[in-house]
């Protein structure tokens, strides 16, 4: 794709990050010079008047999933894990707020203390006025992943791109550290992704974006600019849309 306007082909994003993008070469935690990092990307895009949601897990800090393969209830699991996610969700509001952005936490559960409430229509109100939204606490709901917290909060925005930004440069046929052989694809479109179940995001995600049209962009957030390519409209990654039959990068 390309775009000789100069200008970003995309005016309103959501960016989806894993809890694990936070801890760097951590075990868990958060890693301030990458944090960092990731603030003064995000601040490019606020620059060339792109409108910026986030939302961000909690791996660094719990994942619900393994703490009920523990032992511990459901439930309190995922309780605990939406938890995780406002907290990396106030460190990141900090990292953009030092850099001189104006950033708002707004949580699917009610800790008005600490927080706002999620309100769709305060949310685009804030996303109009040139404030980063971070989304905390994925749904609200227990046995939802935050990637599916990603996609319901792209469509109710009206997002015009679903950034889900890993440490892979793309979706690969197979996990590229493991298998050299694996294929990167530059395009898949929703249906492929679930039928050979490739694990860009879960599947409750990726139908929502199939059936509300959201493109889908996954890409390295350790490459430097890999932001800024992607909503000017450039070959980042991988693209999940609508479009019929995957492309492959290499064979």
């Amino acid at each position: 794709m390309s775009n000789p306007s100069g200008q970003p082909l995309y005016r309103r994003v959501l960016l989806k990050l894993s809890g694990e993008a936070l801890k760097g070469d951590a075990a868990c935690g958060i890693d301030p010079g990458l944090i960092k990092r990731i603030a003064e990307e995000v601040r490019d895009l606020i620059q060339v008047r792109v409108e910026v949601a986030m939302v961000i897990g909690g791996g660094n800090l719990f994942r619900g999933s393994n703490l009920a393969a523990a032992g511990v209830d459901r439930v309190t699991a995922d309780q605990m894990g939406m938890l995780a996610t406002l907290i990396n969700a106030l460190a990141l509001q900090d990292a953009l707020e030092r850099l001189g952005m104006n950033a708002r936490v707004m949580s699917a559960i009610t800790i008005n203390e600490i927080c706002e409430d999620y309100i769709r229509r305060r949310a685009i109100r804030h996303l109009e006025k040139g404030r980063v939204v971070i989304f905390a606490a994925g749904t609200g709901n227990p046995f939802f992943t935050t990637d599916s917290a990603a996609s319901l909060r792209a469509v109710e925005i009206n997002a015009d791109l679903l950034i889900k930004a890993t440490k892979v440069d793309g979706v690969y046929s197979a996990d590229p550290r493991h298998f050299e052989n694996a294929m990167r694809y530059d395009h898949l479109n929703y249906d492929e992704v679930l039928q050979s179940k490739l694990g860009v995001m879960d599947a409750t995600a990726v139908v929502l974006c199939r059936d509300n049209n959201m493109p889908l962009r996954v890409l390295d957030m350790t490459k430097p600019g890999a932001l800024m390519r992607a909503v000017m409209g450039e070959d980042e990654g991988t693209l999940v849309s609508s479009k019929p039959l995957a492309e492959k990068a290499n064979d």
